[in-house]
């Protein structure tokens, strides 16, 4: 069967019905008329055609002798596409996948090397040193082809960019043309959604572009000039496929004529840190090439490494570094293990160097904080805080560079043994480092006192927070007192000096009689009392948010409210907002108080965040306080707090119920609750993540078991919170169906995520204490995770976690722990402190 009709001297004119669009919509029945003033007429042979049947598809050709049957698939329906046009001054045509417009790729003011004449490419150069490294901007194809002659090795090249490109005929080449928005025409497309890779986009956007020229006498329109547009837009003529190339045809050709020549797609981001894929990818190539493996042949020369980008800049910039870094290591280079991290660093900043003539990545670094630094007074930009644009730019830079110095590290671990572990995998079993980079932005240290005395933060009172569910503020003092069932375990919302006293003295009363107690504040906020009352910190237009404080010791949190209540109590009494505080202590003080008043108490202070699964060494802090307790007093109580005594506070208590019953022995499980509401499965905690972790984990029943029964003995007063964690991963989940913005979506499917890790963490933990027992847990839970959890998989698991029984795999960033662990939602505040 054929698929085109061949031309003949006497032609019949058919018109042909309406076919699918280019974005794939459903064939639209009511518009398959077959009148030819709607449609271009197609030319079929009358000598051959015996008849024609016409269908919704294409005309049917049946030939004379019946030996030939051929479709006729070249209809071209200007209804498929939308028009658009710049401005009223300029003419409408067709937009590119339905919102674009095609602009020339580079400028001439881009080449800022001035090596477009004799190099036939934009900022070519080579990188200092001795290491074969090319980086340039976009040539056209014959600028390429003038670049290729003159690089005789083997070449390894990199497309870096991951926005689609064409090349249209000019004159005798082909020339680079990239879809922009009208919105902002010099900034390429990124953060392609859908999955869509720039090579699938590239043939669209061809078949498009002919399909434009057929219906405008075989000419589109493009822009090069978007500075002026003077004599803006240009006609560009198209008669077939063939005078539009995509990168694939300009880059991959050459291999025909040179065997030693390669190609690969490498889109690496325009700001911030390559995905963990992105270094996947890289690393396959350095799999399978010989040239680059550290059992190649020493005495052949190593093959040039050739990075592109638009302008032959940032990417380009990052991608010789990677070079760089991997020739470094074919090459032997070697760190003494007394001071890898620092060798690591430094073999970085060499290769920065080396690769600086066009830019530097870390005075990109210090360029953005210099800027942040200057803005003395934040304002908006279009509806954004400038300081957080540029917090956001110094944060990405940084990130970019922290992720060099990994990448380094990985290469140092994995060369010698042939890239065993793809970086991905390596970064699982190494995921240290997520939480290491979960804590880049510190700013929120160096907030001023200032903040609260000038009125840009306001001071919330703990009883406006936290509501007194459980109706124990009258008898206790606090609100939601509540105990373990038969166990010496309590939690409270954030009490002031007088509820801590009345607490104290209940549990050392005749009945409870506890000589030793444990105390454990679990906020990671800024805390004062004031006039009796417990404050907190917080922004004007967001009150009910918290601001934590990202520390690396918890004595941080204790010292810096001491600045806030000396610059309190030194305020005159003229000042409205200050006027009613005539007493300032911070938590320390109040306890320290307490203290000489109770010499069995201890006071800990163990960040939590709220929401989240707690931090691995949140498990050791919280089991290290309460080994030390148990160890002088075996009949100690452990009383823990956060904000609302809610959240946080029923976390840390099952965790503390958990490890007593490792001490004290666990009571005897009763028979399986038959749940008959909807959903049961999964208020059961039976989700599919959480079955494939406890399938791997020793008696993983059981050890979910012992969990789902400290969460229901700690959550058995809670009715009136409406909390219990196994439920509400569901419910938070469900309330994404009826989310009213994609931000609250985001924020919904976040906190659904972030609970069923906190349940997941639960059920290690447990795990962890029933085999490290033995050894008494001389090994904390951190270690246990990275020694033995991570080798099983388990941070493979939690780095794509998401909610498979309810919807196909989507590409959502919160599924991976880099993403998950940086606590997005922080972000929303304004910046006030310094970022350090």
């Amino acid at each position: 069967m054929g698929t085109t009709a061949s031309a003949g001297s006497q032609p019949a004119l058919v018109a042909p019905t309406h076919q699918t669009s280019h974005q794939g919509n459903s064939m639209a029945e009511d518009r398959s008329s077959l009148s030819s003033s709607s449609l271009q007429g197609l030319y079929i042979p009358n000598s051959k055609a015996k008849s024609i049947i016409t269908n919704k598809v294409a005309p049917v050709v049946i030939t004379y002798n019946c030996r030939e049957e051929f479709q006729i698939h070249d209809s071209v329906l200007s209804d498929n596409y939308t028009v658009g046009k710049i401005s009223d001054a300029m003419p409408e045509h067709y937009l590119v996948l339905g919102e674009f417009f095609m602009v020339q790729d580079v400028s001439s003011r881009a080449d800022v090397l001035n090596t477009t004449g004799s190099y036939g490419a934009p900022n070519f150069r080579k990188a200092k040193g001795s290491y074969p490294l090319y980086g340039m901007g976009q040539p056209s194809l014959n600028g390429f082809k003038q670049v290729i002659q003159k690089l005789e090795s083997e070449v390894i090249f990199f497309c870096v960019r991951e926005e689609p490109i064409v090349f249209l005929r000019l004159d005798k080449d082909f020339v680079p043309y990239t879809p922009r928005r009208k919105e902002n025409l010099h900034e390429n497309l990124h953060h392609l959604k859908g999955g869509l890779r720039a090579e699938q986009l590239e043939l669209s956007i061809r078949k498009e572009l002919c399909d434009f020229a057929k219906l405008n006498e075989n000419s589109f329109y493009v822009y090069n000039n978007i500075e002026h547009f003077k004599d803006e837009p240009q006609h560009v003529r198209i008669m077939s496929e063939e005078d539009i190339h995509v990168t694939e045809e300009v880059y991959k050709r050459p291999l025909f004529s040179l065997p030693s020549h390669r190609y690969y797609r490498l889109p690496l981001p325009i700001e911030g840190a390559p995905m963990e894929e992105d270094f996947d990818a890289f690393v396959n190539v350095l799999r399978e090439s010989p040239g680059l493996s550290v059992l190649r042949d020493g005495s052949r020369p190593l093959p040039a490494l050739f990075f592109s980008c638009q302008e032959g800049v940032g990417r380009t910039n990052l991608g010789l570094i990677l070079g760089a870094l991997v020739l470094h290591h074919l090459q032997g280079a070697a760190c003494a293990s007394s001071i890898l991290y620092l060798c690591f660093m430094f073999q970085v900043d060499r290769a920065i160097e080396m690769c600086s003539e066009m830019h530097n990545i870390k005075d990109a670094i210090y360029e953005n904080k210099r800027k942040l630094d200057g803005i003395a007074e934040d304002y908006q930009i279009q509806g954004s805080s400038t300081r957080g644009y540029f917090l956001q730019r110094t944060i990405q830079s940084l990130e970019r560079y922290f992720y060099l110095i990994v990448f380094n590290a990985y290469l140092h671990d994995q060369y010698p043994q042939l890239f065993a572990q793809s970086f991905s995998q390596w970064m699982c079993m190494n995921a240290w480092i997520y939480r290491l980079l979960g804590g880049i932005d510190r700013s929120e240290l160096s907030a001023p006192a200032s903040l609260v005395t000038d009125g840009s933060r306001i001071l919330v009172s703990s009883e406006y927070l936290a509501t007194d569910l459980l109706g124990t503020a009258k008898e206790m003092r606090v609100s939601n007192f509540r105990r373990v069932l038969k166990t010496a375990v309590y939690g409270m919302a954030q009490p002031n000096s007088e509820a801590v006293s009345v607490v104290l003295s209940y549990l050392m009363d005749e009945r409870r009689k506890h000589s030793s107690m444990l105390w454990v504040n679990l906020q990671e906020e800024l805390i004062l009392e004031g006039n009796g009352q417990m404050f907190t910190p917080r922004e004007p237009v967001c009150v009910e948010q918290p601001i934590p404080v990202c520390v690396q010791n918890m004595q941080q949190l204790e010292v810096l409210p001491v600045h806030l209540t000396g610059l309190l109590k030194g305020r005159s009494a003229k000042e409205k907002q200050m006027r009613m505080l005539k007493s300032c202590h911070t938590l320390q003080e109040l306890f320290a108080q307490q203290k000489n008043l109770h010499p069995g108490l201890t006071y800990h202070r163990i960040p939590f965040s709220d929401c989240c699964g707690p931090k691995e060494k949140v498990f050791d802090q919280l089991l290290e306080a309460m080994k030390s307790t148990l160890a002088e007093d075996p009949g100690s109580a452990f009383i823990f707090n956060c904000s609302d005594g809610k959240d946080r506070t029923t976390a840390a208590m099952v965790i503390a119920t958990l490890t007593l019953w490792h001490f004290n022995g666990f009571p005897e499980c009763g028979d399986e609750e038959i749940v008959s509401v909807p959903d049961a499965k999964y208020t059961k905690g039976e989700f599919e993540v959480v079955m494939q972790v406890v399938r791997v984990l020793p008696n993983g029943y059981r050890i979910k078991r012992e969990v789902d029964m400290a969460l229901d003995i700690v959550s058995e007063t809670m009715t009136p919170m409406h909390y219990h964690l196994r439920e509400i991963i569901i419910c938070s989940y469900k309330q994404i169906k009826t989310a009213k913005t994609e931000a609250e979506s985001q924020q919904l499917r976040l906190r659904s995520l972030q609970y069923l890790e906190r349940y997941i963490y639960l059920i290690l933990f447990n795990s962890y204490l029933h085999l490290e027992k033995k050894d008494s847990w001389r090994r904390p839970f951190s270690l246990w995770m990275h020694q033995v959890a991570a080798r099983a998989g388990i941070y493979a698991t939690l780095n794509q976690l998401g909610f498979p029984e309810f919807e196909a795999h989507k590409d959502s960033p919160l599924a991976s722990l880099r993403y998950r662990w940086q606590q997005p939602s922080v972000h929303s505040l304004p910046i006030r402190g310094d970022f350090i």
